[in-house]
């Protein structure tokens, strides 16, 4: 079995690859495999279905030809590769006998995906890998009935398959090294990234995933801010190329909360993975997203309008001193230096005047809460969010007590210079702090069951997700002692063991070390 996974490494040796299911998956891992120089057999239950796969892929080869992406006769060779072959009457499957693997893209129903696979089991060769584009399911259990467990493998594509290049490499319970290598190398012969992933709720991708939308619509349903907010904070100051509510809505809240449903049962109601009513209910109300016209956002002629945002107060800086907490040092000095470009009267006292509006720049803590642990008025104190350079979007918190004032004096002057600035509710850890530190930590609990390698963690997250950086890349820039202090204090503030650290982080974090190091 060696042979076979280096086999499938070597560019220049020959392979067949069988694909059940001419879908949109499935005519995507087509695409790329004929382009790879593969011989590629596509069938359907439905032999027109595969007919109709052949001739998308042709469309899309011939769209890269007038682009300049391909030459006209790799165009021709390439779509000479795929042949349709028949699955349905006495046959069966004998026209995948000849197959070095074969990739099941069929609807994601176990008994259907477990039908195809023993169908495909009895005929093809004893080295023949066969592979399930399962998104959901397990493979130990897709597996389980196999007469040689030990060849199927998860092979998890990403739609749109052809500029989506990553792929999940699944070991189910009984999946041996062989197969795993063989489909690492087939990937990277078709120009995708392998990530290799354990049998798990989720897999790596669909699993890294929940910490973004779960938490930003557990952040709107406490009534911290609206949706356009957190979305405004994760694209112009995180850096996210969509905001996590832009997200929903593009996936569909249909899927979403559902993946997210089934994630959560399938870890017997692990806390770090549950849902939010909020998401039920808007599928239940049928506010899906771009599918039904209507989500968090509007949309006109298809594209999201985007709900208005408040101007800053027109206040003047007037005379009233400002004062900086100075218990983050780096942070104070920043904000002061924002501050005196905006003209603020800045005091350079231990302690705040009497009528000073005083800023304080906590981790984890709620504004109210900061101005408590400082022994400062909390009806003069406004929180800001340094956990993100001030250069993009600035994001202010007024406690319960703050005054309506000494909230507007705080926002015009972070507003100066046409700086965006974001005006939120208590809420322990901000946006960008809650929503990252959840990213970071169920990317680390990802690491520690060991369901994925650190690198594998980081890249898959950025290439299927798209998210600037990955979970432990993240909290490596960041600082792990920072994401620790902002996931304790939320977990005493809350109670709620969804924020518990993660042991990943915490021993890494006391220890100094990077989060991204894998062990020994």
């Amino acid at each position: 079995m060696v042979e076979t996974a280096s086999r499938f490494g070597d560019g220049k040796e020959p392979l067949t690859l069988g694909i059940v299911g001419a879908g949109i998956m499935g005519r995507g891992i087509a695409q790329i495999a004929a382009e790879a120089g593969l011989t590629v057999l596509i069938a359907d239950a439905k032999p027109e279905a595969a007919e109709e796969a052949r001739t998308f892929v042709g469309g899309m080869l011939d769209r890269k030809r007038a682009k300049g992406r391909l030459s006209e006769a790799d165009a021709a060779a390439a779509l000479s590769r795929i042949r349709v072959v028949p699955i349905a009457g006495p046959g069966g499957y004998e026209a995948m006998r000849g197959c070095d693997a074969v990739v099941e893209a069929v609807v994601e129903r176990i008994e259907v995906k477990r039908a195809v696979l023993a169908g495909l089991e009895a005929v093809v060769e004893p080295s023949c890998i066969l592979a399930s584009n399962t998104s959901s399911l397990s493979v130990t259990e897709l597996g389980a009935d196999a007469r040689r467990p030990e060849r199927v493998a998860g092979f998890h594509f990403f739609n749109p398959v052809p500029l989506m290049r990553v792929v999940e490499v699944v070991a189910g319970a009984r999946t041996e090294a062989f197969a795993v290598e063989a489909l690492e190398a087939l990937a990277k012969r078709m120009g995708h990234r392998p990530v290799r992933a354990s049998d798990s709720p989720g897999f790596l991708v669909n699993h890294a995933g929940r910490a973004y939308t779960s938490e930003a619509m557990r952040i709107v349903g406490e009534g911290v801010c609206a949706f356009g907010d957190v979305d405004r904070v994760m694209v112009e100051a995180a850096g996210f190329g969509m905001g996590p509510f832009q997200l929903i809505d593009l996936v569909g809240m249909d899927v979403v909360q559902t993946v997210s449903e089934s994630v959560y049962h399938q870890y017997f109601e692990e806390p770090r993975y549950r849902p939010v009513h909020m998401g039920a209910l808007r599928r239940s109300a049928g506010l899906l997203g771009r599918k039904s016209g209507a989500g968090f956002y509007r949309y006109g002629d298809g594209k999201p309008v985007a709900p208005a945002e408040a101007e800053p107060p027109a206040v003047a800086p007037n005379n009233r001193p400002v004062w900086v907490s100075g218990r983050y040092e780096a942070e104070a000095k920043e904000l002061r230096g924002a501050l005196a470009q905006a003209g603020a009267a800045l005091e350079d006292s231990e302690r705040p005047s009497a009528a000073a509006l005083c800023l304080v720049t906590p981790f984890g803590l709620d504004a109210s809460m900061a101005a408590l642990e400082e022994g400062l008025d909390p009806q003069r104190t406004v929180a800001v969010d340094m956990l993100l350079p001030l250069g993009g979007r600035r994001t202010i918190m007024a406690g319960v007590a703050t005054l309506p004032e000494i909230r507007d004096l705080a926002h015009a002057l972070l507003a100066a210079g046409e700086h965006p600035v974001t005006v939120i509710h208590d809420s322990p850890g901000f946006l960008a702090q809650r929503v990252i530190a959840s990213i970071v930590n169920l990317g680390c609990d990802i690491a520690q069951q060991r369901i994925a390698a650190p690198a594998d963690i980081d890249v898959g997250v950025k290439l299927a997700l798209g998210y600037p950086k990955g979970p432990l890349e993240w909290g490596d820039a960041l600082g792990p002692r920072r994401i620790l202090a902002i996931l304790e204090a939320m977990h005493d503030f809350y109670g709620d063991p969804r924020y518990r650290p993660s042991p990943w982080l915490k021993r890494r974090a006391l220890l100094d070390l990077p989060l991204a190091t894998p062990e020994n």
